[in-house]
């Protein structure tokens, strides 16, 4: 979604995601000869080595260079969640920089030898908080964090004043300039492929505070996960991940800091910002976790405490070996340890990791998208519904321009009041009878059904990919559904169904050969390779419930037809 967002110039999901969707646009126009998806994707590793270095000299100006920087950046690096979250156009791995860059300004706040380069270093951080804040709104939770400590230390050292408080209050404000272009681009209205209406104020701030997904929260839904449940699940994974040697590295680096007078408020500073950070997310995670994919979403924002859990272990190994030094002297010897300590811990991990981590070979997603997109015929309506079909079909259609014949019509966007105002004018062809779909009250007088729609648009074949939502059965009515593999084909009920005929033209309507559950649970390769051998079965099963509802001889054919396919 984000790269086809950067190829139209629109706007992302709530809250909008400037900052990253002008930097994606950016890496297509340096990076021509590389498709879209490969110049983002890219961006984003570059994005990913850029936290890592930062990780890495945070420890080096507060510790000194050495093992232990070496450890908070490389163990940071080949860890699972940020090694997958390198290599794919999402707006974590930026979120990971702007935390590396905190992590380091606030090193270097604490460090500064005089007023002029504390005050630097802090309008520098009021930017980079600004900024941050246009990408990621989790970051937030670390700034919480950090405005405090720095107004305390400038309090302590005399430098606090209302000038300064004005000037750091700018340079913060100047961070959230790129979410200018939401209004922007709404107003113009010329890409295709765009989320909202930003042109009103109530409309911006809906996005903003992502009204529609639900504020502080992943998902508009009622469930909820409990507490301690989610926090488990958070020290699975660092267990798993990060390993036990880190954790106690972690706890390690905590405690010695603390022993040391001159730079003791910086480690607090960064477990307060994880801790804050941990329990808040664990409460508004409102997401079932015992589902594999589930997971895989929640499991992203930890991304954001693992860099401070790197940073602590890195702090650790560091005042480790300065403690074992000062005791025992042998200085060498420890820092060998150290190194070989932190050679071993990582190899462990790129080991660990990298098979599943090699996205070298995969590109399942993007032939989903293209098998689908081929087994429609010409100037077909496809009505897409979930995040798979829908990413995957825009980004092949108007990055790619595969198939520029047919028109996607997004289901769940089309029960927004803003979709048919804004976008309808981009689906040429497509015939809207309102101003949004409303499934729970159709009978509005902007409103509209499904039926409706199909109504309007019998010129055009229509598909749903992948199903239809269960609150609008109005099309049962005038409407059949016959199976085309992972999609629907949407006919009028007088329209005569020849099984034998369907049976043929479906039968190998996907050149597909990816094995069964060859893929991780919580990964969309596993949903679309899921998806594509249901479709298999999917025409079968339809023979065979058609079967049991009919009488006579033709009931033994449809059986029979049915076990044949």
């Amino acid at each position: 979604e984000l790269i086809t967002t950067a190829c139209e110039l629109g706007v992302a999901h709530p809250p909008g995601y400037p900052l990253f969707t002008l930097l994606a646009r950016l890496a297509m126009c340096l990076l021509p000869s590389l498709s879209p998806a490969h110049s983002v994707n890219l961006m984003s590793s570059v994005l990913g080595a850029a936290a890592c270095g930062a990780l890495c000299i945070s420890v080096c100006r507060l510790a000194g260079p050495g093992p232990g920087a070496v450890l908070a950046g490389g163990l940071f690096a080949v860890s699972r969640l940020s090694w997958q979250w390198s290599m794919v156009a999402e707006v974590f791995t930026l979120n990971n920089l702007f935390v590396g860059l905190l992590f380091f300004l606030t090193v270097s706040f604490h460090c500064a030898e005089n007023t002029t380069q504390r005050r630097k270093i802090a309008h520098w951080g009021a930017l980079c908080c600004g900024l941050g804040l246009c990408n990621q709104h989790t970051l937030v939770l670390y700034v919480l964090v950090i405005i405090p400590w720095v107004l305390h230390r400038l309090y302590f050292h005399r430098e606090l004043s209302l000038c300064g408080l004005v000037s750091l209050g700018v340079c913060f404000l100047a961070g959230f300039l790129p979410y200018i272009y939401l209004p922007i681009s709404s107003y113009l209205n010329t890409a295709r492929w765009s989320w909202g209406d930003q042109t009103t104020l109530s409309g911006l701030l809906t996005h903003l505070l992502r009204a529609e997904y639900g504020t502080f929260s992943l998902a508009k839904t009622e469930s909820s996960v409990n507490l301690t449940t989610m926090l488990k699940a958070q020290l699975d994974h660092c267990l798993a991940d990060l390993s036990l040697p880190v954790l106690v590295l972690a706890g390690i680096g905590l405690l010695l800091s603390s022993l040391d007078r001159t730079c003791r408020s910086v480690p607090w500073v960064l477990t307060a910002m994880l801790v804050v950070y941990s329990l808040f997310f664990a409460w508004r995670a409102n997401l079932d976790i015992s589902r594999p994919l589930l997971l895989g979403v929640v499991e992203r924002f930890w991304l954001q405490s693992d860099a401070a859990v790197c940073v602590l272990a890195g702090l650790g190994l560091s005042r480790t070996h300065t403690e074992l030094e000062r005791r025992l002297g042998r200085g060498g010897v420890w820092k060998t340890t150290g190194w070989v300590l932190t050679m071993a811990l990582l190899a462990h991990l790129v080991h660990t990791n990298h098979r599943e981590c090699d996205q070298s070979r995969n590109s399942v997603v993007e032939r989903f998208g293209r098998e689908l997109l081929a087994s429609v015929p010409t100037d077909s309506i496809i009505l897409t519904r979930g995040d798979l079909p829908g990413n995957s079909l825009r980004y092949i259609y108007y990055c790619q321009g595969v198939r520029p014949d047919v028109r996607l019509v997004d289901q769940e966007m089309m029960t927004y009041t803003w979709y048919v105002a804004k976008l309808a004018q981009h689906h040429p062809g497509v015939h809207f009878p309102g101003r949004w779909w409303d499934p729970v009250h159709p009978e509005g007088k902007d409103t509209f059904s499904l039926e409706q729609f199909l109504s309007h648009n019998t010129q055009r074949d229509v598909f749903a990919c992948i199903g239809l939502p269960d609150g609008d059965p109005s099309w049962k009515r005038s409407f059949s559904r016959w199976p085309l593999g992972v999609c629907d084909y949407l006919v009028p009920v007088q329209r005569q169904f020849h099984p034998q005929e369907w049976a043929l033209q479906t039968r190998n309507i996907y050149n597909w050969s990816e094995p069964h559950n060859s893929f991780h649970p919580a990964s969309w390769e596993h949903v679309a390779n899921e998806e594509m051998w249901q479709a298999r079965m999917k025409t079968a099963f339809f023979l065979f419930d058609l079967a049991e509802r009919m009488q006579g001889e033709g009931k033994a054919r449809l059986f029979e037809l049915s076990y044949t396919v």
